[in-house]
């Protein structure tokens, strides 16, 4: 059975650690990891930022010069992973 795109996320989320220097390399990074198209990760993305089931993915974190992309879930979002593993 194929899981959903938000699903998809979720579970890659919980599982690996995605810290990549932009939304490109993420992507293919989640790409290399489960079959999501660019769309579909893209509309995921934004669902599970709505649904606070994810934190921003954009950060600039504290001494960088530019900001980098990490997939980290929320509790929430953790909890829904946990479900449906």
């Amino acid at each position: 059975m194929r899981k959903e795109p938000v699903s998809q996320i979720l579970s890659v989320g919980f599982r690996h650690s995605i810290d990549e220097p932009n939304i490109e390399a993420a992507f293919e990074r989640i790409r290399s990891i489960t079959a999501v198209e660019y769309d579909a990760f893209r509309d995921a993305i934004d669902a599970c930022l709505r649904e606070g089931l994810i934190h921003d993915p954009v950060r600039i974190e504290e001494g960088a010069l530019q900001c980098h992309w990490k997939l980290e879930l929320t509790a929430e979002g953790v909890e829904q992973a946990r479900k449906q593993e």
